[in-house]
């Protein structure tokens, strides 16, 4: 393990944050001398972001931390182009009012890990669109287009994986990585910005960002790259059976973001708590030593933690109460997920299957079958043996509801409206 001179990197080296960075030496003299400032940018192509961008929130967080200045740059801009990387179809070109909708519901997240104002380390919120959209076309093509090579473009993974599988890229999505890079640029002169971080897919577009510094003049430039999230069994993480695990509450309800991190593979659990939670080493080390049953309670402690740093300490605790209530005395739990179904449909009857799809606790009816077989699904606490059963109004407990459960730990109460 290397020593570094900065409290920054020595923190995402022992946390396990670093994959790829482009000078370790000369980033390391600058945030040990608090001097440097770093972006991170999130496109705004939902009205949510996903655990995938925590993992970069997590790194602004302890580059603030060790006294420097974080950035996090809203992609009003970028999102109008479409990031092809990791992609096999051209993404959905979206509307100015989509994107302005889903940018201002993304924005409150950033506050739960970072510290806004307008103090040294205190973070900023900019937004590409505010540069981007009023570029002239021709000038941008001999400025910036200019120091470009098409040679190296077609060798980035985000363009040479979709040629090689023979599917097709726009224009449009040729020039993200443009565009990417003239943001490093951009915010290079406008704030003194050195760094820029992002997820290993990113480091292609990230890379363009330094090379294009050095050929405008800027000052040096860094890149820095944080891991692919897999899990131990090797699977990419941040998906469920009702899709992506969301940071926003409306999106993924506190009880459900709790689960998530419940549900961690035994080997993961150290990993996750050192990415995932501000906890101090030495306590997750402890965690980490625990085997057998006891495993159990370390993962306890990363879903209540890491719930407690996106959520807040109280939605934490009523999570893990609930949690604890129903799988501990059995208990209807007032605060489990809630899905409204239409008072009418009750009325007439659901099917059992479409039930659980409605629920989000399975994907589709064929699913529902499988898991009735093996005895997985379970309607009020009873299992499920008929596939032909029907929900009415009988079904509901006397609280109003219905409880619909898929194994012993995902349960979530259907509730006409």
């Amino acid at each position: 393990m290397t020593a570094f001179k900065s409290d920054f990197l020595n923190t995402l080296q022992e946390r396990g944050f670093i994959h790829q960075c482009s000078d370790f030496e000369g980033l390391d003299a600058l945030a040990a001398k608090g001097e440097a400032i770093a972006y991170v940018g999130y496109d705004c192509t939902a009205p949510s972001l996903h655990i995938g961008n925590y993992l970069t929130m997590m790194l602004l967080h302890w580059f603030q931390q060790s006294g420097n200045k974080p950035i996090t740059l809203m992609g009003g801009g970028t999102t109008m182009v479409g990031d092809p990387s990791g992609k096999d179809e051209t993404r959905a070109i979206r509307t100015v009012a989509e994107i302005e909708a889903n940018k201002a519901s993304i924005r409150g997240v950033f506050a739960k890990v970072l510290r806004y104002g307008e103090g040294k380390s205190d973070a900023i919120m900019l937004d590409n669109a505010e540069w981007l959209t009023k570029l002239n076309w021709i000038e941008m093509l001999r400025d910036v287009g200019r120091h470009f090579s098409v040679n190296r473009m077609l060798t980035m993974d985000s363009v040479r994986l979709r040629l090689e599988r023979e599917h097709e890229m726009s224009f449009i999505e040729f020039n993200y990585m443009v565009c990417q890079a003239y943001d490093f640029v951009e915010l290079a002169r406008r704030t003194g910005c050195h760094l820029q971080m992002g997820g290993s897919d990113q480091w292609g577009n990230i890379i363009m960002g330094v090379d294009l510094g050095r050929r405008m003049g800027t000052h040096q430039l860094y890149a820095l790259t944080t891991p692919l999230l897999t899990t131990a069994s090797g699977a990419k993480m941040g998906k469920t059976a009702q899709g992506a695990v969301w940071l926003n509450a409306d999106q993924f309800s506190p009880y459900d973001f709790w689960q998530y991190w419940r549900n961690t593979e035994d080997a993961d659990v150290g990993k996750f708590l050192k990415l995932f939670t501000t906890m101090p080493m030495n306590e997750i080390k402890k965690l980490e030593a625990l085997a057998g049953s006891e495993i159990n309670e370390a993962k306890k402690v990363l879903a209540t933690e890491a719930t407690a740093l996106l959520h807040g300490r109280d939605a934490a605790n009523e999570a893990a109460e609930t949690a604890r209530r129903t799988f501990e005395e059995g208990a209807l739990a007032e605060s489990l997920p809630t899905v409204e179904i239409p008072r009418g449909e009750l009325d007439a009857g659901i099917g059992v299957l479409n039930a659980f799809v409605k629920a989000g606790l399975v994907a589709s009816n064929g699913e529902a079958r499988r898991q009735i077989k093996g005895g997985g699904l379970r309607v009020n606490d009873e299992s499920v043996t008929d596939e032909k059963m029907t929900l009415t109004q009988a079904s509901l407990k006397p609280e109003g509801v219905i409880k619909l459960s898929f194994g012993k730990k995902k349960h979530i109460l259907l509730k006409p409206a």
